[in-house]
């Protein structure tokens, strides 16, 4: 039954390396973004530090800041 499962008629070979493939595809552009992201994260911090809870209630409260998320929600 399971030598049925792994050779499908004999199109197996094709199949599961297809398989293979798209899932090696998908794990390495997945690691290519996660350590872009960690660099870019490393940046943001490097310049401007970490944004704690009272900066990010501060900005929330600045006009210029409502105005451009009140209009970026509506895109």
């Amino acid at each position: 039954m399971i030598n049925e499962i792994l050779i499908m008629n004999g199109y197996g070979l094709y199949v599961w390396s297809s398989f293979l493939f798209t899932f090696l595809s998908f794990l390495s552009l997945y690691l290519i973004i996660k350590t872009q992201y960690i660099k870019e994260k490393n940046k943001f911090i490097a310049k401007f530090g970490n944004l704690n809870s009272e900066r990010a209630a501060s900005a929330r409260l600045q006009n210029i800041n409502k105005e451009i998320l009140s209009n970026s929600t509506n895109i």
